[in-house]
């Protein structure tokens, strides 16, 4: 008879310590630690592309833009997640190893995570106040965002290749495009 392994809790303090001198990243779901594999080459191109448009949108401006070393942190502290890429643009939002009130937050689709990002995340994603956009690009052209409307509804758009994805954030502008999005990968947007 086999036995069920049991995942032991840890809390907010013991993981950011782990964390502080462990040789890979990892995330903090409910109070349990998950390792995060590494990135194929297209999907580093991707998430650079992203992060290269919010740091041009973000050049002179009270908005931040980060890449996947920044940790977003749940208002739980039982949940930390390294988003591929986001846009902060609350002052408050301050705090040197992680960031809480993303108004974008940008996800590369893995095949081995993409059930991650697109159900658990989002549904996390979507309960933080401040957020407006979250982006999924999937490493093989496809894009889609969600979005938040004045009213705090949630929607959803795939981009094709004639769309632009127009965002306005604190005093960051600017667009996003799957020609940007897939620059320098090797896929033709048609």
């Amino acid at each position: 008879m086999s036995q069920a392994h049991v995942h032991s809790r840890i809390d907010e303090a013991d993981y950011l310590n782990r964390e502080e001198t462990a040789t890979g990243k990892h995330e903090l779901v409910d109070g349990e630690i998950f390792a995060i594999a590494g990135a194929s080459e297209r999907h580093n191109h991707i998430a650079l592309n992203i992060a290269f448009h919010l740091r041009s949108a973000t050049r002179g401006k009270t908005c931040r833009a980060f890449m996947a070393d920044m940790k977003l942190r749940l208002a739980s502290g039982s949940t930390y997640y390294y988003p591929d890429a986001m846009l902060v643009c609350d002052p408050a939002d301050d705090h040197p190893i992680y960031k809480q009130s993303p108004s974008l937050i940008a996800e590369v689709l893995s095949p081995a995570a993409a059930s991650i990002d697109v159900r658990e995340k989002s549904a996390a994603y979507r309960g933080l106040a401040g957020l407006r956009y979250y982006l999924l690009a999937d490493s093989e052209l496809w894009a889609k965002v969600c979005f938040r409307d004045e009213h705090s509804a949630w929607f959803e758009q795939e981009l094709s290749p004639e769309d632009r994805l127009d965002v306005a954030c604190g005093d960051a502008r600017l667009a996003l495009s799957l020609d940007g999005l897939y620059e320098d990968t090797g896929l033709l947007v048609v």
